[in-house]
């Protein structure tokens, strides 16, 4: 092996330290226990997928795509999101009687990156698919279980924001006329590049009216008159209902008495070729990019023969890691340093120990080259040596 390679790992790949994979696991935990106290059911599916099927259905550009080759010499893809291998389940095996189904899922997902930049290749996505309602009660119902599955994990000052991809198409099609210059808008936005995007603005060839619809676009937001100051950038009724749903959907999330955690951003729109309404993202301090999204797609589960209508949201677990203050979620271990001739003491403290539930480490003294740096990791040591020795605690 090359000794400049030995050390390396893939573009993106990156290694999960002990004490991240616990805290990880401690976050996923409680996640996991939210999503499954309001009826979502746990699934899991194949890493690997067919190109064909599940690759092209997904909303992640080709370019970002891990392929590979079977022995039948078929493209076969490591699943890039989660949405389209359960829109594939749902709609081959579960929705037999079209009634709503509630999914759930906590797995890796692989993006390839052209220049790493800090973007990681490989990383955990926890989130749901309510699958079969096509109501905007489906729609808040995710985005409460959004606020619930964050809060339970210990996130305190998050904001999600919404919007609705219908809205934003209908408004630059009034505007600009056709698919592709409406699609020219949507990038800026989805970059956040508004200073491209005034520019960009400024060069069409529109009247001083339109190009001030486009402007006003960027400063719709908050939860006061954003829909009805939305609503005066259209003209005739075209565009005005999915503004109608934003409306019920802030109601109904009243009821949920979540609408402090939520904002209307009338200008939100994805990349996610397969979104068709509602959408939403959220941001919380400390991390300055979304740590999670989701929204109505409506026509994922007819590419695989299921014409129903779905919604949901997935979380980026790493990003949320982030976000949380790494001391929240630390739990220390306890350390029994003994000698040999006192081990089966030191085992049965152990085991006393740990069925209290605490984390126990137990160490032979002759293992340890520099005790005292040993031992100053742990607040909690158990001193268990020599025949004369002490068994006791420092904090």
């Amino acid at each position: 092996m090359s000794k400049l390679f030995m050390f390396e790992k893939p573009m993106g790949m990156r290694d999960t330290f002990p004490h991240l994979y616990k805290m990880k696991k401690n976050i996923r935990s409680k996640v996991e226990n939210e999503m499954s106290a309001w009826g979502y059911q746990f699934l899991e599916t194949p890493t690997l997928e067919y190109d064909e099927t599940v690759g092209e259905a997904s909303a992640i550009l080709d370019q970002q795509l891990f392929k590979l080759l079977d022995q039948q010499g078929r493209t076969l893809v490591l699943r890039p999101d989660m949405t389209a291998p359960i829109a594939r389940v749902a709609a081959s095996k579960l929705l037999q009687d079209r009634n709503p189904l509630r999914l759930a899922y906590s797995a890796n997902v692989f993006r390839a990156q052209q220049r790493e930049g800090g973007r990681p290749a490989e990383f955990e996505q926890m989130g749901v698919e309510l699958i079969g309602d096509s109501s905007v009660s489906a729609d808040a119902e995710t985005i409460a279980l959004l606020v619930s599955s964050l809060k339970a994990a210990g996130l305190k000052d998050f904001t999600i924001s919404i919007g609705h991809m219908e809205f934003v198409r209908q408004l630059f099609l009034q505007i600009v006329g056709t698919e592709d210059r409406s699609q020219q808008l949507r990038r800026y936005l989805y970059d956040k590049n508004y200073v491209g995007y005034r520019k960009h603005v400024e060069s069409l060839p529109l009247s001083s009216i339109d190009k001030q619809r486009l402007m006003r676009l960027l400063t719709i937001r908050g939860n006061g008159s954003s829909i009805a100051d939305a609503r005066a950038l259209l003209e005739g009724e075209q565009g005005t209902k999915p503004l109608a749903e934003l409306q019920e959907l802030i109601e109904v999330l009243q009821d949920y008495n979540v609408e402090d955690y939520v904002t209307i951003d009338v200008s939100l729109v994805s990349h996610m070729s397969y979104y068709t309404g509602v959408l939403f993202e959220v941001y919380a301090d400390r991390v300055g990019y979304s740590l999670g999204n989701g929204g109505r797609y409506n026509h994922l589960l007819q590419k695989f023969g299921a014409g129903v209508g779905a919604t949901g949201f997935g979380i980026r677990l790493d990003y949320l890691m982030e976000a949380l203050s790494p001391q929240a979620s630390e739990e220390s271990s306890a350390l029994i340093l003994f000698s040999s001739e006192r081990r089966k003491e030191a085992m049965e403290l152990a085991n006393e120990l740990r069925a209290k539930s605490q984390s126990v480490i137990s160490q032979d003294v002759r293992g340890v080259a520099d005790v005292d740096r040993f031992t100053a990791q742990f607040k909690d040591v158990h001193w268990i040596v020599g025949q004369s020795g002490k068994a006791g605690g420092r904090a």
